[in-house]
């Protein structure tokens, strides 16, 4: 192979996020465009296929029609959670033979592709993981430019200003609470739970808030029959980052309940994570955990934790959870994710001609300035900032107090 011509691979991992497809897409399509004569593959379910030398060859069919992929939510070409540096784990799931190391079998396989530009799709965890690699296998004399693109829900990678597919998945949200929130007549004095994923971070729960109640504001409504946007409105937004004061929401609750019927909570799953957690462990229960150590959300329920907290304390006579996570994650990319995608994408082509490697994305810490940012710097659980004007401006609309502490209080 010509030192001109350079043999491309991509993979998606971790969760789905409203950008996977769509990334995938404009790579194959610019790249068609701009190095038409480069080879294109990609790993079938990420680091997995990787190991397993599952590839899917991108033919002149595909090429042609790659902007279709921008249609569609999910990942195309698959995903998985795999940590190269977990040998454990890897040997478990068979995906290499005991006494091999994953990052060897990762690098020997993108030598026996011939591969130059690894473009991974994914969070802080598929993008470090690619620098894991990287690393290892420039320390064996193989050179490979690793190019990430930063996909999560939460946006919540430091220091990437904005992360693909985040705007798309708080839209969604909204959308979906839309439907949900007309349960509130089937029962008097009901209790609504919004959970909406985010781990460490709240961004997501606050963004999916604030799209849903400007989603109201155009709406008409009659209140003499019960339609009125305080009913429909969201009341509580709880996420890590604000402390909890559970007797004293409550009270603020209860006297909603007793004015208008219903209480409706948006929460991030992420929120009381410890309480439930020391709860949970107190009990003498096992908490589950990834690949990656971190907890499996799925198995903890959050949403339920709240729910029962507070039915009793402010009178629900029924209680309804309800999780947008799936429904937002899956949606393909909307209009303004795609323009974040579409640029970050012919960033990335530029910089893997140039031969630089990094996470594309803008780098709050250098001016938001659009680059290829060190893997190094790369971290997850950025904290939501809590005193953005547009944050407190709605929990000043929704009567909510505003604190900044960590803390869940019992």
């Amino acid at each position: 192979m010509s030192s001109s011509k350079k043999k491309v691979a991509i993979l998606t991992a971790g969760g789905h996020a409203p950008c996977l497809s769509a990334a995938v897409g404009q790579l194959i399509l610019h790249y068609t465009k701009q190095c038409p004569d480069w080879e294109i593959i990609c790993y079938r379910s990420g680091y997995k296929g990787l190991l397993l030398g599952d590839i899917i060859k991108v033919t002149p069919e595909i090429r042609a029609q790659a902007a279709v992929l921008r249609q569609y939510g999910g990942s195309v070409i698959g995903n998985s959670r795999v940590k190269l540096t977990n040998v454990k784990d890897a040997v478990k799931r068979g995906l290499v033979q005991e006494g091999q190391h994953p990052l060897n079998v990762a690098a020997e396989q993108l030598q026996r592709d011939g591969v130059d530009i690894l473009h991974t799709v994914g969070g802080d965890d598929t993008n470090t993981t690619a620098a894991d690699l990287a690393a290892h296998l420039q320390k064996n004399n193989y050179q490979l430019n690793v190019i990430g693109l930063p996909k999560t829900i939460d946006n919540d990678i430091i220091p990437i200003r904005q992360s693909l597919g985040a705007a798309t998945a708080a839209e969604q949200g909204a959308r979906f609470f839309s439907n949900v929130v007309t349960e509130l007549g089937a029962s008097a004095r009901m209790l609504i739970v919004h959970e909406v994923m985010g781990r460490n971070c709240g961004w997501l729960t606050a963004a999916t808030a604030l799209v849903y109640q400007q989603s109201l504001a155009g709406k008409p409504w009659v209140p003499g029959i019960g339609l009125a946007k305080e009913r429909y409105g969201v009341h509580a937004i709880y996420i890590p980052e604000l402390a909890l004061d559970v007797e004293a929401e409550a009270k603020r609750l209860r006297a909603l309940m007793d004015r208008q019927g219903n209480v409706n909570l948006f929460i991030s799953e992420g929120a009381g994570l410890d309480s439930i957690i020391k709860e949970l462990t107190d009990r003498g229960q096992e908490v589950a955990r990834d690949a990656f150590g971190h907890v499996r959300l799925d198995t903890i329920n959050p949403g339920k934790w709240f729910a029962e907290r507070f039915a009793a304390m402010i009178g629900a006579e029924k209680t309804l959870v309800q999780k947008s996570g799936y429904f937002a994650r899956s949606a393909p990319a909307n209009a303004e994710d795609f323009q974040l995608i579409d640029t970050c994408v012919l960033k990335a082509v530029e910089c893997a001609r140039a031969g630089v490697t990094g996470l594309i994305g803008h780098d709050e810490e250098r001016g938001n300035e659009l680059r290829a940012i060190e893997f190094p710097r790369i971290k997850g659980g950025k904290a939501f900032d809590t005193t953005q004007p547009w944050f407190k401006d709605l929990l000043q609309e929704i009567g909510q107090p505003l604190t900044a502490t960590v803390h869940v209080a019992h």
